[in-house]
């Protein structure tokens, strides 16, 4: 069922939003200042390109670590790049609206929103299969657990 999902978008236009995506983090590659900013890109350049079974879900949710000093960074790098995630989100938003047009599209047009999602804060984000974040979240709902147990 992904793979068909998959090759569906792929061919309703995953890839140009991928290669937009991919564009994106060519730009912010060229300077040393956009490295935080061209890895998030080109993860969701993949994730534009094949989006079913994937999903996004922030670095310290999947590593089960956060710090405050990162975090502040994170957000500082959001907040900068928020103009070039609104232009981006503006084309998964239409890109979406298209497909909702037809019935089989709605699938389609949900993936769209998602992206248009982290289009805005893209920073701090990691781009996994839906299993293993489902692996990290109960390893993190288990850590959460035994730390209540012992305190």
């Amino acid at each position: 069922m992904r793979t068909g999902a998959n090759f569906l978008w792929f061919i309703l236009g995953g890839w140009a939003l991928a290669l937009m995506w991919w564009f994106a983090a060519a730009l912010m590659t060229i300077s040393i200042i956009g490295l935080p900013w061209a890895r998030a890109c080109w993860e969701i350049g993949l994730l534009s390109l094949w989006p079913f079974g994937r999903d996004v879900v922030s670095h310290a949710e999947l590593t089960g670590k956060s710090s405050a000093g990162l975090t502040l960074f994170r957000l500082i790098a959001n907040i900068i790049w928020l103009p070039f995630g609104v232009m981006l989100a503006i084309s998964h938003v239409l890109h979406g609206c298209l497909m909702f047009v037809t019935i089989i599209g709605i699938p389609l047009g949900l993936q769209d929103f998602k992206l248009a999602g982290i289009s805005l804060f893209p920073v701090g984000k990691r781009v996994v299969t839906k299993e293993l974040m489902a692996a990290a979240r109960s390893a993190n709902a288990q850590a959460q657990l035994a730390a209540l147990r012992q305190g």
